[in-house]
């Protein structure tokens, strides 16, 4: 006898885990492709602002292209989204390497942006259809491992390939983006039977009730900005982390070998993190799992601004990792519950939205403050934005709590005391 299953989960989960081996492949390959452009743009001749205005043409078209992609994917089939992004990145990737203008340089890297954003909100919107409701929290968590180990695997990948001795900067670079584009390519291989055709939401009757749910009312629900909230507080801590630390590495005299060490460690951990996912919300619930673990990330990126040993600091790493693991699952489940069920995908990509404008925003922020207060100091600013991601997950929580708590059933005695008043209103008039 089978068990039964949740109206959007379909048979067995072997398409979780084809979703998470292709987003680690097209992670895996941008992970790579972002130090390597930065590399080519400098071999090139470019200045640290042409690298910093090619870096965030990355996150441009993303933020114009996301709600109109959102839109399409509340009324329509999902999975075309994953080979047209895969499509996208693979060619920004293998362009970017043989194009010998700063300018073409800076519209390829926005095509491989936009392809991310293509894969992602396709994958995260299939995620969200094909899981019950009990089951998203876990998937979304095992999906996000996909980028995790994109993200452990890329830089180092790049990082083999990339020399910048006698000269050869320019073609070393090059060549990791062609491999990149390659890398990108085998997550074709896994995307076959990812959607399910009967899926919640792909109806032909969609379109009309998805286009009538404006971005305002969605972004008014309860829950969803504090999901976009905590979502670009972590992804801007994670982004600000891996462009930091090796500047901190520098002033206190740290390899740059064992800054790539930690860098991998953070990541290994968020991967540990994810692993335990079920159990940890069997044992915390959600709100306090999310609101925990943003209270002790902020800590610790606060604690990064003390001179401590390299050991101390792995130790650190390693739990801002965990901490840090939690957060962006966590969101996705938070945002897609808070969001009227016709407009989810819509919802995921306005999440996507605030990441892009964290990912714009925060390094700027960073940037001057670390200019005027030293190299450490944006980490205090990442634990500050840690800790009120924090306050907002647990008010989000009761928040939820309180409104999904059913209305108390009136005694009968009120009831026939209010009937016979009304009966008694009634024959008055």
């Amino acid at each position: 006898m089978s068990r039964a299953r949740g109206p959007g989960a379909g048979p067995g989960r072997g398409w979780l885990l084809r979703l998470v081996i292709a987003f680690a492949f097209a992670q895996g390959a941008v992970s790579m492709a972002r130090p390597a452009v930065s590399y080519r743009a400098l071999a090139l001749g470019a200045d640290e602002t042409a690298v910093g205005v090619i870096a965030g043409v990355y996150a441009l078209l993303p933020l114009f292209a996301a709600v109109p992609l959102g839109r399409r994917t509340d009324h329509g089939r999902c999975a075309p989204l994953l080979p047209l992004g895969v499509v996208l990145i693979s060619g920004g990737c293998a362009l970017s390497g043989v194009v010998s203008s700063l300018p073409a340089m800076a519209a390829w890297s926005g095509v491989m942006g936009l392809g991310h954003l293509c894969f992602v909100i396709g994958a995260q919107s299939i995620v969200a259809r094909q899981s019950a409701a009990a089951e998203q929290d876990r998937n979304f968590g095992h999906f996000t491992i996909g980028a995790s180990l994109g993200q452990l695997g890329g830089p180092i990948a790049a990082g083999a390939l990339i020399s910048g001795g006698s000269g050869a900067l320019g073609r070393t670079s090059s060549l990791a983006l062609l491999v990149s584009a390659g890398v990108c390519a085998v997550a074709l291989t896994s995307l076959w039977r990812i959607e399910h055709r009967r899926t919640p939401g792909a109806g032909p009757g969609a379109h009309k009730a998805a286009a009538k749910v404006p971005v305002t009312r969605i972004l008014g629900a309860r829950g969803v900005p504090a999901g976009i909230f905590i979502s670009m507080a972590v992804l801007s801590s994670t982004d600000i982390l891996t462009a930091y630390l090796p500047v901190v590495g520098e002033h206190r005299g740290i390899a740059p070998a064992t800054v790539g060490l930690l860098l991998s460690l953070r990541a290994a951990a968020t991967i540990a993190c994810r692993l335990v996912m079920t159990p940890m919300l069997r044992l915390l619930g959600r709100t306090a799992l999310l609101s925990t673990s943003c209270l002790l990330a902020g800590l610790l990126c606060a604690g990064m601004v003390l001179p401590v040993p390299v050991p101390v600091l792995a130790v650190m790493l390693a739990a801002l990792g965990f901490c840090l693991g939690a957060g962006q699952p966590l969101s996705m489940t938070t945002v897609v519950q808070a969001a009227p069920a016709e407009a989810r995908s819509t919802a995921l990509a306005l999440r996507l939205t605030g990441n892009r404008l964290g990912q714009a925003a925060a390094p700027a922020a960073a940037g001057l403050i670390a200019g005027t207060a030293g190299a450490a100091a944006p980490f205090a600013l990442l634990g500050a934005l840690l800790l009120v991601a924090a306050g907002l997950g647990l008010r989000g929580g009761r928040a939820t709590r309180a409104s999904s708590v059913p209305p108390e059933p009136t005694p009968a005695r009120e009831r026939d005391q209010a009937d016979g008043a009304s009966l008694a209103d009634r024959s008055r008039s």
